[in-house]
């Protein structure tokens, strides 16, 4: 698919790429003293219970699922795609480092990477964004640690340019689930838990109570502005990676969405 001009996407639009070749990656598995190559498969999460009835097994330290007899015809529709390269094209991995809160315009709640991507490209995603990341936080250096339920997440670094209207995807950033927590202050006040972000915060940043809180001040003053706009999305360091998007609701219809999922997420915390 060929590159489109920023400029001449309608609003709302998803802006694409050009794919190039994947790159694949093995993933050996040291057993006694050879490596074996698993027989991975790429099951999307909510078709785990169907592949597990097929005969897939789960290998916990991969986090992944794998055909224990290749090959299993009924597994074959899970078949694995190539891995990504650690660094998608266009991609800038200096782009928005650190710890800071990150506020997602109003007008673009819930039209995340992970929304925009097809299920089953979305598992390649996060296993690059934790692979490249050594399986730790990119912000605080933690490792995931499910006795303290501290989980490593994707998070999008965004830019946003205000004469066309886009908002381009720079970065994908591996963070742990507090760090995380902190990046979107929006979400820890909904759910009622401001004060542990804003805790781990200071602990990461070494922020005094005033630098916080002007920090945070600042952060909600430019989310106000910037939600006063309806942004395109541009994902082409993925598209060009050979990911497939997906078009995100309609302008019109995000915020209605955006209520929906809060009302959700309200009545379960």
């Amino acid at each position: 698919m060929l590159v489109r001009e920023i400029s001449m996407a309608p609003p709302g639009r998803v802006i694409l790429g050009r794919a190039i070749g994947r790159v694949v990656e093995s993933s050996p598995r040291m057993k006694g003293a050879g490596v074996v190559e698993r027989a991975w498969l790429n099951v999307p999460f909510s078709e785990k219970d169907e592949a597990k009835a097929h005969g897939a097994w789960w290998d916990r330290e991969a986090k992944r699922w794998y055909d224990p007899r290749p090959v299993t015809a009924h597994l074959q529709r899970w078949a694995p795609l190539p891995e990504l390269p650690d660094l998608l094209p266009g991609e800038d991995r200096s782009f928005g480092s650190g710890l800071f809160v990150d506020l997602v315009p109003q007008t673009c709640w819930f039209s995340n990477v992970r929304t925009c991507v097809i299920e089953r490209d979305w598992e390649r995603v996060r296993r690059m964004i934790r692979r490249r990341a050594e399986h730790r936080c990119e912000a605080c250096g933690a490792e995931e640690d499910r006795s303290v339920r501290r989980w490593l997440e994707g998070h999008e670094r965004w830019s946003y340019d205000d004469r066309t209207g886009v908002q381009t995807l720079r970065r994908l950033v591996c963070l742990c689930s507090p760090c995380h927590l902190a990046t979107h202050m929006g979400y820890a006040s909904i759910t009622g838990r401001t004060q542990e972000a804003q805790a781990h915060l200071r602990r990461v940043t070494g922020m005094t109570s005033r630098e916080l809180f002007r920090h945070i001040d600042r952060a909600g003053q430019l989310w106000i502005e910037r939600s006063a706009w309806t942004w395109d999305l541009d994902l082409r360091i993925l598209t060009s990676a050979g990911v497939t998007v997906c078009s995100p609701p309609a302008p019109d219809q995000r915020a209605h969405q955006a209520e929906q999922v809060l009302d959700q997420v309200r009545h379960s915390t």
